[in-house]
This record gives structure tokens, C-alpha cells and sequence, in this order.
């Protein structure tokens, strides 16, 4: 992004939460699939999703917010191991309904069949085939992170809006196409993190823009876990997970599209100047293809940013700190703060976040808000964050390639 795409991008910048949560039909019994951000929380399911195991589930929601018809959801790609725990995390909730799944790998979709008793007539092999027989409102994506850009042309195609699981693309070359065929085809395009969800990082947010501890001059995400194959990720998932062409990169992307996200929703969608990245294979007989450890440094006129991606953490983590120019926040789990601000001796009592408001507050909400209430998309989920994401990211791959810094913006 150049000139005065760039100036509007960076004028925009609230912050938000969305994602979902979707439904089986099978027969007259609707069966409900929740989306990455929460089962990703769900205790028990990290082998499934490959996140941390620590992470509690959400609790229900309301009844009366049951009451309302089922959003018609499709799902395009099985291969998103995520897509298993959505399954047996969801299984009953009506707010959601599932009329197709496009799948073209029969076996794959055979043996998910199977496993949850699923009418075989809702499988198609050809997404195209599955939106124009059951008509969607909205595709929810769980393949490849290669696959995204040519299944988001299709929704776009078709005008059905589209989320997917982290991170939007493998390429900001692929970013880009997928930008512009969101915008040709009148769709919202949105990116699922379970960071969004996480009312600690609402709260930091709060903090910066208060201006409670200043303005931003460093920012510090830690994210990953002990290794894909080390929490037990399955098969499918594993394929394409540790295949540079089909996932972009090896931690630095699975892990690394964490605090890019963040720092540029915190840095309200200002693109940085620089990326440098230096990237390693600490278990080459593990991860022979790609990168299991990486640290990149994002350079802003008058900030820094930290983001340490890495399948050797000794335990799951997601959490980030906030430097400003008086003061302080570190994030602990979802709903932690520790805070220190001017003048304080030493930081506070750690605190627990302000609980975050509806629709923000729950994935099911948040969709149906966007996809039957026109709700525009905004903060970690947004192409517009995302579209930066996907630069600082790209930038990165090709700084760890190169041993050099990539310059994105003379200052």
C-alpha cells in the first residue's frame, strides 16, 4: 500500500472482536461447529488444534439468544485440524446451521462423516457446486492457509462473506488478490485469532489509547507452544502445517501472524518502515522444511515491536507487552493485566480485564452481527489489519531468506 490507500487505512482503527460458531444439519436435527477462537480456549482439545492445553472453554450462551433462526453456513476444507474441535465442542447449538461441507479430498470427508454421524448428502467436492445448491450466507474456511486466496474468489464470486482461520495468507501477493476480490465482489473477508477473543488484550488496547501509559515506544508478543508434533497435532493437519508452500513458513507464520495482528491493531493500522527476522531449525529432524523458532523486529518512526514466534516454548503461550512512554502493560492469559504507570514504584496487583461487551463478547454474536446486521468487520479480525499483517509477515520470510533488513517505507 502506497500514497493515500495507505493515509486511509491508517485513519480507520477501532478495536473489535468477531468470529463463530456453526451448525450440522443432519436430517431435522441441527448440529452447531464453534469457530478457532473459542475451541482454541477449549481445555482438552490441544492436540486437536495445535494451541495451548491451558485454555478454558466459553461458557453457554444465553438462552435467549437461541431464539433467533440459524445463520446457513458452509464449510470449505477439512484439512484445518482446528476443525475437530470445533466439532466436538459445538455439536448442539442452534444459532448456527451448516448446509454444506466442500471437502475434495473423499477419504478425508468420509472419515469426518463417520466419526460425527453426519448426512453424506451435505459433503460436496466442489465449493462452487456446494454455495450454488445450498446457498450460504456465509463460508467458513478450514483448509490449507494456501488455499484461502483461490476459496475466498469463490465466495467473492458468488457474494457470500468469508472467515478463515489465521493467518489470512501465504503471500501478501495472495493478500492482495484476496483484497481485491473481496472488494469486486461486495464481501467481508475475515481472519479468526483466538487473541481477538481475549478480553486482556482489549484491556491493554484500552490502556495505550487512553493515554494511561503514554504513547507507544515497544511491543512484545511471545507466541507458540512445545511443537506441532510434540502436542500430538493429527495427520491432515500435520501435512500441510510443516509444508512451506502450503502454510507460508514454519513458526514464524503459524505463530509469528500473532502479534503482527496485535501490534498493528494496537498501532491503529499504521504500517511499519522496516521488518528484520532471523529464523531457525532448532529440531531439523522434526521440522526439516521449515523454521521452528523466529524473532522479528518491526521498526515505526517512533516504536519498536518484538514478535517471538517458536514451536520450543516449554509450555502454550499467547501474551504481549506494552511499553509506552510512562508506564507499562503485560497481558497474562486471556483476562490478566499487569500494569505499572508513572510515578508507581513497582507494578500493580496483577487485575482481571473488563469483561468484553456484546455483540464483541462472543463469536456467535459478532457473526451474526456482520453477516445479518451488516456490521463492518473491524480491528485483529479486519482485512484492513490483516492486509498489514500479511506485509509485516511476507516482509519477514523474506528478511530470514535474505539475512537482510526488507525497508518497506523510507522515513
Amino acid at each position: 500500500m502506497r500514497g493515500n490507500e495507505r493515509e486511509a487505512w491508517a485513519r480507520e482503527g477501532r478495536s473489535v472482536r468477531w468470529a463463530t460458531a456453526i451448525g450440522v444439519a443432519c436430517g431435522t436435527i441441527a448440529v452447531a461447529v464453534g469457530l478457532c477462537g473459542s475451541v482454541e480456549r477449549a481445555r482438552g482439545f490441544s492436540a486437536l488444534t495445535g494451541e495451548s492445553p491451558s485454555v478454558t472453554a466459553r461458557a453457554a450462551l444465553p438462552a435467549a439468544q437461541t431464539t433467533s433462526a440459524p445463520l446457513r453456513v458452509g464449510i470449505a476444507g477439512l484439512a484445518h485440524g482446528h476443525v475437530l474441535g470445533f466439532f466436538e465442542h459445538y455439536l448442539h447449538s442452534p444459532l448456527i446451521q451448516i448446509v454444506g461441507i466442500a471437502e475434495p479430498d473423499e477419504d478425508l470427508s468420509g472419515r469426518i462423516a463417520k466419526q460425527y454421524a453426519f448426512d453424506k448428502a451435505l459433503f460436496y467436492t466442489s465449493l462452487d457446486e456446494m454455495i450454488e445448491k445450498t446457498h450460504p450466507q456465509a463460508i467458513l474456511i478450514y483448509s490449507s492457509t494456501y488455499d484461502h486466496r483461490k476459496l475466498v474468489e469463490i465466495c467473492a464470486k458468488h457474494h457470500v462473506d468469508v472467515m478463515m482461520e489465521k493467518p489470512l495468507a501465504v503471500s501478501y501477493e495472495d493478500a492482495r488478490a484476496m483484497e481485491k476480490a473481496a472488494n469486486d465482489g461486495g464481501i467481508q473477508v475475515m481472519v479468526n485469532y483466538e487473541t481477538t477473543w481475549y478480553a486482556s488484550n482489549r484491556g491493554a488496547y484500552e490502556l495505550l489509547h487512553s493515554g494511561a501509559i503514554g504513547e507507544m515506544r515497544k511491543f512484545v508478543a511471545h507466541d507458540g507452544h512445545q511443537g506441532p508434533k510434540e502436542i500430538g497435532v493429527g495427520p491432515d493437519f500435520m501435512k500441510w502445517l510443516i509444508d512451506p508452500k502450503l502454510d507460508g513458513a514454519g513458526a514464524l507464520y503459524d505463530f509469528g501472524c500473532y502479534g503482527a495482528d496485535l501490534v498493528t491493531w494496537l498501532m491503529d493500522g499504521a504500517e511499519p518502515v522496516s521488518v528484520t527476522a532471523v529464523t531457525q531449525q532448532i529440531k531439523p529432524d522434526e521440522y526439516p522444511k521449515v523454521d521452528d523458532e523466529a524473532t522479528v523486529i518491526v521498526t515505526y518512526p517512533k516504536a519498536q515491536a518484538i514478535l517471538q514466534a517458536s514451536w520450543n516454548w516449554p509450555f502454550g503461550r499467547k501474551d504481549i507487552e506494552v511499553y509506552g512512554r510512562t508506564g507499562y502493560v503485560k497481558t497474562v492469559a486471556s483476562d490478566g493485566l499487569l500494569v505499572r504507570r508513572e510515578h508507581d514504584r513497582q507494578e500493580e496487583a496483577q487485575q482481571t480485564a473488563k469483561p468484553l461487551a456484546a455483540p464483541d463478547d462472543d463469536e456467535l454474536k459478532y457473526l451474526r452481527a456482520v453477516v445479518l446486521d451488516k456490521m463492518k468487520p473491524e480491528g485483529p479480525t479486519s482485512l484492513r489489519i490483516n492486509m498489514v499483517t500479511m506485509e509485516i509477515l511476507d516482509a519477514a520470510r523474506k528478511s530470514a531468506e535474505s539475512g537482510q533488513t526488507v525497508v518497506l517505507y523510507k522515513q
